[in-house]
Order: structure tokens, then sequence, then C-alpha cells
């Protein structure tokens, strides 16, 4: 899922690319625009984003939430996410760059990733058009458009590992676009947005919720599943994403009284 990543000038080519759509970008140390896409942004982290930048930087995913995410509900929707807390200078720079380029480079969101591609929309997973509906942004300041590097947007995806963190949110993904397809009179009860927030972002008090609670007699699970989840973040965010779908919609996609 992309955000905004990009200043009021950026020109949205609005043209649909597909996978196989070629374009031309390189980004390095030595180009002269380095890292100015990384100040006056808007990133909206997805679930697998806060799972990496939180193990890297040593923190409980509530720890990392209160340091470096801003709550949002997101439009068309009234699901609540998070936003990445941009420092408070003139650039309105991502608290992880440096001059010299990103400190989380590695475990980057996946927005960041995509960058200078954007996902124009989202579509459920079932039945979704693998093609996608890509599409490009060239900000005015962008010198890698000019440089002589040619990709697919599937070659792109692939270098950049979106690929990876799009199958893993692919649930969660799935989740919000179910949620956009109902009408906006008909909205979550805050104790659902509470545990969507909760299965989505804040992984380790899920895990907690789920083992210390009387939530496993509730909703049983097998031996296997249950020791792949004490442990294991991306095996519990799946999980997670399972029971959510199952909580919160119906088996004839409507919204359950949760």
């Amino acid at each position: 899922m992309n955000s905004d990543h990009h200043d009021k000038q950026a020109r949205i080519e609005p043209v649909r690319l597909g996978l196989e759509s070629q374009f031309k970008f390189r980004c390095h140390k030595d180009i002269s625009c380095f890292t100015r896409c990384c100040r006056g942004i808007s990133i909206i982290l997805t679930p697998y984003d806060i799972l990496l930048m939180k193990k890297r930087l040593e923190l409980t995913s509530g720890q990392f939430l209160a340091l470096y995410t801003v709550p949002q509900l997101l439009e068309k929707t009234d699901l609540p996410l998070v936003l990445l807390k941009l420092l408070d200078d003139e650039s309105r720079s991502c608290p992880f760059v440096r001059d010299d380029g990103c400190l989380v480079y590695s475990d980057r969101p996946t927005t960041c990733r995509y960058y200078p591609v954007g996902v124009a929309s989202l579509s459920h997973k079932e039945g979704a058009d693998d093609e996608g509906f890509y599409i490009m942004i060239e900000e005015p300041h962008c010198k890698g458009f000019e440089e002589d590097k040619n990709w697919t947007i599937r070659e792109w995806r692939r270098d950049q590992g979106v690929d990876v963190h799009d199958e893993i949110n692919a649930g969660w993904t799935d989740l919000v676009v179910r949620k956009r397809s109902f009408p906006m009179n008909i909205q979550l009860t805050e104790k659902a947005k509470q545990l969507f927030f909760m299965a989505s972002y804040d992984i380790d008090r899920f895990r907690d919720f789920v083992l210390e609670s009387s939530f496993l007699k509730r909703y049983p699970m097998d031996d296997q599943t249950l020791e792949a989840i004490k442990t294991g973040d991306v095996a519990l965010l799946a999980y997670g994403m399972t029971w959510l779908k199952s909580v919160l919609f119906k088996e004839n996609n409507q919204l359950s009284a949760l």
C-alpha cells in the first residue's frame, strides 16, 4: 500500500502502468538530489514495516509506535493506521534519513521501496488483477529519471523487495479493501477498531492478548500454529489477519456486530 511520497509540485503521470511497463531510473549517493525524497513526505506504514523496523531498532511494537508514528484514520474506511512521524525541522525529514543515506535502509518501509513507482489502487486479492495498477511519481527535484538504468515494474518490485512486502501484507490489504467497499455509514465499533489496530500494528501486545487472556478458549488453535505465533511475528501477523477477517466480517462479506 502506497501513500503520498511527494511534494505539491510532484507530477504524477496519469498513465496506468502494469508489471511489464518500462521506465528509466537510478538513485545513488553521487546524485545531486540524494535523500531529497526522504523529506516533506507522508508515509503510511504497513504491518510488515512495523515488524522490520521495531526489530531493527530493538524496540517492542508499542515502543516503536509511541516514538515513531502518528495515528490516523484511513480515508473512506475509518480504519486506524499509522503514519511515520517526521522530524520537526524545516524540511519535515524522515527520522531515519541522514545526508549519506537511510539508517534503516535494508528494513525501510514499503512505500520507500516502491518509490518512484506508486500503487494507484488496491484490489481485493480474491480475483484481483495480477497486472496491478501502478503510476509514476516524478518530483521536480529528482534526477534519478535522467540516469541510464532501465526497469520494468516487475523487475523494480523484485529488486526493491516490495513483492515480499506485498505478499506478507496481503491479508491486511485485503481487510482494508473489504472495508473500503462498504458505505461510509456502515462503520466499525470502537472495540473493532482497537482490535484491528492491535493485530495490525501492536504485534507484541496482540501476542500477549492471544497467549495470556481467555483468547485461546474462545478461539482454539492447533499446536503447530500456536508454536509458530509464540515467537514468529510474521506468523502471528498472518494469523491475526485471518482472525480479524472472521470476527469483523461475516461469511457473506457483511460487517459483524463486534
